[in-house]
């Protein structure tokens, strides 16, 4: 995944945002706080990873999720490969995301238990 200039002038927005939310949820609710965020981030990526191909989780979206499928039987070659490459692109950020979710979890809840404990 090469990070285009546009990336990379966003990178420190994003970076300053989620240091923000950690010194939020840190302030709010300790160390307890950072593995809430942590899990809330986890859930997320989860759930974005299980959308990727369209909807999946309601029974008022069978219908639509039908549509989707009879969509992508009609598209061409060309667009099934550009489909297959969002969707490895996406995979690879919810990656991260999904690590940073780990950390702040085991983190937060490490720390807190240790704190509690100790």
């Amino acid at each position: 995944m090469h990070m285009t200039r546009i990336d990379w002038i966003l990178l420190p927005i994003l970076v300053a945002v989620l240091a923000g939310a950690v010194l939020a949820a840190y302030l709010v609710a300790g160390f307890l706080g950072l593995g809430v965020l942590g899990l809330v981030i986890g859930v997320m990526a989860q759930r974005i990873e299980l959308e990727k191909d369209g909807a999946t989780s309601n029974v008022m979206t069978t219908s639509l999720y039908a549509e989707q499928i009879k969509a992508q039987e009609t598209m061409s070659r060309a667009e099934r490969a550009e489909r297959r490459e969002e969707a490895r692109v996406l995979l690879k950020v919810l990656s991260i995301a999904k690590i940073v979710s780990a950390g702040f979890v085991i983190l937060g809840f490490g720390l807190f238990f240790l704190f509690q404990l100790g």
